[in-house]
């Protein structure tokens, strides 16, 4: 590495090269956990599909059994894609957003992206409605804490999406 930094300081003095500036990944500092709480309804609505699809008979038509495999392997895709959606969200916030001063007041801050965490996982590898509810319930308390630390009070609604489950919502 010392002949790298040296190769790139010498090439620098020629070229003058202006000095880059580290920041956060959003200077803008707009954060919101609501992508979190729609991917995870998202979850559980391709968990509801996938459950609602009727497997081919033996006897059943090819259209209709490449039907049925087409259907499977997109909820899938999109439950599998959704729950990781659902765990990046969630960890930019955790680690670009919360502070000391947060934990401190929100203790169980930690466990519950740590819970997080590991139902997105889940969500992933199972089709298991009870875990996507826990992982909603989770990313909803999460949404809780959030704009609690912002000072802005939350309501918990009915979603108005398919899910029929609880969204938490800003109280502007």
């Amino acid at each position: 590495m010392p002949v790298l930094k040296a190769v790139l300081s010498k090439i620098d003095s020629i070229v003058h090269l202006p000095k880059a500036e580290a920041h956060c990944d959003i200077p803008c500092g707009i954060y919101d956990p609501h992508l979190a709480q729609v991917a995870a309804h998202t979850v559980i609505r391709m968990n509801m599909l996938i459950g609602q699809l009727k497997v081919p008979t033996n006897d059943a038509k090819p259209e209709e059994r490449l039907d049925f495999q087409h259907k499977l392997t997109r909820y899938t895709d999109v439950k599998e894609k959704h729950a990781e959606l659902c765990k990046h969200e969630v960890r930019i916030i955790w680690g670009d957003y919360f502070k000391l001063e947060h934990l401190q007041k929100f203790p169980e801050l930690h466990d519950l992206t740590w819970k997080i965490m590991k139902a997105g996982s889940k969500g992933k590898q199972d089709i298991n409605m009870t875990e996507a509810e826990e992982l909603l319930n989770d990313v909803n308390r999460f949404a809780e804490i959030f704009w609690n630390t912002k000072g802005v009070n939350t309501v918990r609604v009915k979603a108005p999406y398919p899910t029929e489950r609880e969204i938490v919502l800003p109280k502007l």
